[in-house]
């Protein structure tokens, strides 16, 4: 049998306890624990960076960012909110996403970043209108906590508006609504 077959697949239980508890080691100061971990999720975690922000130097930059946050954070991983390689996904994400906020905003890469779909032109107008990332962080943060949560997730994370509604147990019609309404507070400060 050739090793291809003999390695187990990603995100098997066994898979993803293994990676729970390199997380814990790596929480406790185990130095052999987060090589291990590093060893077996940094193909991933690479390619998320690479894919947001095209340039493999600054792919590399983000990615070793990534492992001083993880170095440092691991004990805020909880394992019954998500699956140890989802929590280091996310943790590459905003990493990447932050680095994306230091760069000059060109509307094609928030929208690569972003996962924007047709049916959203009003945020895309937003960010066509306001290139100034500083200035979009800054209206962000303005709004109440669940329009920005949710806009945040629909546009920066990729989530869709149906794993949204599910996620907070409302129809699809209340989140498209409470999405759009916070758009429009959000094209307001950007306006003012």
């Amino acid at each position: 049998m050739d090793r291809a077959q003999a390695e187990p697949k990603p995100d098997r239980p066994r898979d993803v306890s293994e990676l729970a508890n390199l997380l814990d080691s790596t929480a406790r100061g185990d130095r052999a624990a987060f090589a291990d971990l590093y060893q077996r999720t940094s193909a991933k975690l690479y390619g998320i960076c690479l894919r947001l922000l095209g340039s493999q130097a600054e792919a590399q930059d983000v990615l070793q960012d990534v492992y001083v946050t993880v170095w440092q954070k691991a004990h805020r991983f909880d394992p019954a909110r998500a699956s140890p390689i989802t929590w280091l996904a996310v943790v590459a994400r905003n990493k990447g996403i932050d680095r994306l906020r230091q760069r000059p905003v060109q509307v094609e890469e928030l929208e690569a970043a972003a996962g924007v779909q047709d049916d959203a032109p009003l945020a895309f107008d937003i960010i066509d209108r306001e290139r100034d990332s500083a200035r979009l962080t800054h209206c962000l943060d303005e709004l109440e906590e669940r329009p920005r949560a949710m806009i945040r997730s629909a546009f920066l994370d990729g989530a869709t508006y149906p794993e949204l509604a599910e996620r907070e147990g409302v129809p699809l019609g209340t989140m498209k609504s409470w999405i759009r309404r916070g758009l429009q507070r959000l094209k307001g400060c950007l306006e003012q």
